[in-house]
């Protein structure tokens, strides 16, 4: 995992949405005085995605951008079949995961959770 999702714990209303996220108070403030390390962050659609359906970080990804495996595949320049074995692995290599995350528009360590 990264440690942007290991430090920030979601707190969810009545209804199961997120209301508030709780972060360690260094962070906090740090977010305070401007001098907050940016990192990408995966979106709380798609953790939910992934562990409510037991899918991988990249299906769960392609499901929240709303793509088929045919697209991604195309994006890569490899055949759907081929991205569909990709795709159902909970552990990817890094340069895969690379091509990936290239085809999906995002940075590859959102696909680390």
């Amino acid at each position: 995992m990264n440690a942007l999702t290991e430090t920030v714990q979601i707190l969810r209303d009545a209804g199961g949405h997120p209301a508030f996220a709780v972060i360690p108070f260094a962070d906090y403030q740090a977010l305070v005085k401007g001098k907050a390390k940016v990192e990408p962050g995966i979106p709380a659609a798609v953790v939910d995605l992934a562990m409510d359906n037991e899918w991988s970080a990249a299906r769960a990804w392609r499901e929240h951008k709303e793509l088929t495996q045919t697209e991604v595949a195309q994006r890569m320049g490899i055949t759907q079949g081929a991205y569909a074995q990709l795709e159902a692995k909970k552990s990817i290599r890094k340069s895969s995961r690379e091509k990936i995350a290239k085809a999906l528009g995002i940075h590859e360590s959102q696909l680390d959770f």
